[in-house]
């Protein structure tokens, strides 16, 4: 251990997206190959001596207990657990977050170490994996909400790469088995089928760890939330969600010494009519067995909306992924003016 293709397939993974800032204890690990690689791993992340580092990926990710703060990390998927080594600039970012992270490390702060965060899930606390629509991110559960995070890969083939190495990983652990089901009699067969609700397509692996994913109603609620946020103009019936991507809105920062561009992150959702943004909650839906009360906000939150009819021209920009696109719409100050016309000329 390693084998050379593992290595390589590691190495080839250390490469931190180039739209996002990370820190500088991140870099240093963003820098590392093949062998040196795996000694940090062991040396410095590893809580057993004879676990096996099996993937890295680089994500965003949420935590359940600060859903607003979305912070780049380094995800080791190892034999024995799931590790995520966060930007440090996260413990700072809320000041709600004494009771959940320990900060024993705070005299070392102006020292020249450079500190990461590191949060453990053991794969043996892992109960749910919730995979989000087209892939787009992942919610990882353990047992509290201390123990649920969201990758935001942004990326359908990273999602697919590490659900496919946690479910090879999850199968190397000795769990009890389920107990034997019990046979059920006739009536409570076939009785118990009112309840009206379709449930999300759920795959129980060996380990006993559930992979949940979702099912065409939720597209179909996505669907009639959109056509709500239209206004009725449209047909539910002919309303197709053509893409769904998460994706970031730009934001230049002018009056800096440089003029910067804050990244927003958004789910775009494109209609056969219009062109819409959402601010979506990636952390709290579905709700986890334990919570006692609704989340604070709505899955989807309307951010912006425009017809298609009113776009002018796209602007793509020619650098490598990921791609730029500007949007550029017709300033029509009232939308419906042609419509209206239209009703009062030629009558009901």
């Amino acid at each position: 251990y390693p084998s050379e293709f593992l290595m390589q397939k590691i190495t080839e993974d250390n490469q931190i997206p180039v739209h996002l800032h990370v820190s500088v204890s991140l870099q240093y690990v963003a820098g590392l190959k093949g062998n040196a690689l795996v000694e940090f791993f062991h040396g410095n992340v590893a809580e057993v001596e004879n676990e096996e580092l099996r993937h890295l990926m680089w994500s965003s990710v949420l935590f359940y207990k600060t859903p607003n703060v979305e912070v780049m990390a380094c995800v080791l998927l190892s034999t024995k657990a799931i590790y995520f080594l966060l930007d440090d600039s996260f413990i700072h970012a809320d000041e709600h977050q004494s009771d959940f992270w320990n900060k024993e490390n705070s005299d070392c702060e102006n020292s020249s170490f450079h500190l990461s965060c590191c949060f453990v899930l053991k794969l043996n606390d892992l109960q749910s994996v919730n995979v989000g629509l087209f892939d787009q991110y992942f919610r990882i559960t353990g047992h509290s909400a201390d123990h649920i995070v969201t990758c935001l890969t942004r990326d359908s083939y990273n999602t697919h790469t590490f659900i496919q190495q946690l479910m090879a990983v999850l199968s190397l652990l000795a769990r009890t088995p389920s107990p034997e089901p019990v046979d059920k009699d006739f009536y409570s067969e076939f009785g118990s089928k009112n309840t009206g609700k379709m449930e999300n397509y759920e795959l129980i692996h060996s380990s006993r760890v559930k992979f949940i994913y979702p099912n065409e109603e939720e597209i179909g609620d996505l669907a009639f939330l959109v056509a709500e946020k239209m206004d009725g103009l449209t047909n539910l019936q002919s309303l197709n969600i053509l893409l769904y991507v998460l994706a970031f809105q730009v934001n230049h920062v002018e009056g800096s010494a440089q003029n910067t561009s804050s990244l927003q992150p958004k789910t775009l959702i494109l209609t056969s009519s219009d062109l819409f943004l959402f601010d979506e909650d990636y952390i709290s839906y579905p709700l986890p067995e334990f919570a006692k009360e609704p989340p604070k906000r709505d899955k989807y939150q309307l951010a912006d909306g425009r017809r298609i009819r009113d776009l002018d021209r796209v602007l793509m920009g020619y650098q490598t992924y990921p791609q730029a696109l500007t949007f550029v719409f017709d300033d029509v100050q009232n939308q419906d003016l042609m419509q209206n016309l239209t009703l009062d000329h030629f009558g009901e």
